[in-house]
């Protein structure tokens, strides 16, 4: 049993560096003899039992951060989960998730495994995370990360973190913040699976055009109109689900290829992440 006489203002010190309950810093520096530094390793280490106790949890809360780069050349979205609605909403929570994303900005990762290898002050983000699982008793993860790069890149964010998106746009002009900002509402509210007709994947093709067929010969058409009737279909699916041609939702008169053109001349978007807490 340890002699060692530890202080309220000890555990307060550890507390206010770990974030780790006045009970559990308590603990950690009588285990540890009232060596401070030792005893932030005993908390780290709990925190990772706690981890790996909770890995069968799931983790489908949290937030979603999207950001932009100072000049807006280029966006990062990141998802941190977590497992109830309570812990998302904690503003240390939030402020982790942005610390992460603050960093995608700054260092520029190619990929999820990357950004985890990344360091803050020393630690390594993938440790941040197991410590911040001790600290907070639930399992915490980053599940997605994405980037886009152009001219001018506007991120969005809807829905209390819930969904972010990264619009990319070929030109840097006047209006192009306010336009994107519009594409990438459209983008949170439709959900497009591409972004033009070519560039949906075979296999989505292929599915929407056996559906369209079925459904065609259970409406009892002849089989000679089947391929005519679907490939109408097929041109329908890509009005609704491809961005550029879809109905643009703050004025029907005209698709969103026709409202970036009437927006800056030329105007496009050359690629677009949308990433949605939980999907």
């Amino acid at each position: 049993m340890s002699t060692v006489q530890i202080s309220a203002a000890d555990v307060n010190k550890l507390r206010q560096q770990t974030g780790a309950g006045m009970m559990d810093c308590k603990k950690a520096l009588i285990e540890t003899n009232g060596d401070f530094e030792a005893a932030v390793d005993y908390l780290r280490k709990k925190g990772a039992k706690v981890a790996a106790s909770r890995q069968d949890r799931d983790s489908n809360e949290g937030v979603v951060i999207a950001k932009a780069t100072a000049d807006g050349k280029r966006g990062v979205v990141v998802e941190l989960n977590c497992e109830t609605d309570f812990v998302a909403k904690n503003a240390d929570f939030v402020a982790l998730a942005n610390k992460f994303t603050d960093l995608a900005i700054e260092q520029n990762p190619a990929s999820l495994e990357a950004l985890l290898a990344l360091e803050i002050d020393g630690q390594k983000v993938s440790d941040i995370i197991i410590e911040n699982t001790g600290k907070i008793g639930e399992k915490i993860g980053i599940s997605k990360f994405e980037t886009v790069a152009g001219e001018k890149v506007v991120p969005y964010i809807h829905g209390n973190y819930r969904l972010g998106v990264l619009v990319a746009l070929n030109q840097d002009v006047a209006g192009v913040e306010e336009a994107g900002k519009d594409i990438a509402m459209q983008i949170a509210a439709m959900n497009p699976v591409a972004l033009d007709k070519g560039d949906v994947d075979a296999t989505t093709i292929e599915r929407e055009t056996e559906i369209a067929k079925e459904q065609i010969r259970a409406e009892g058409k002849p089989e000679e109109m089947v391929e005519k009737i679907a490939a109408g279909k097929l041109n329908k699916f890509y009005k609704d689900s491809t961005l550029l041609n879809q109905e643009f939702v703050k004025d029907s008169s005209k698709d969103v290829r026709k409202f970036l053109n009437d927006t800056a001349n030329g105007l496009t978007v050359t690629a677009f992440k949308r990433i949605q807490l939980g999907a």
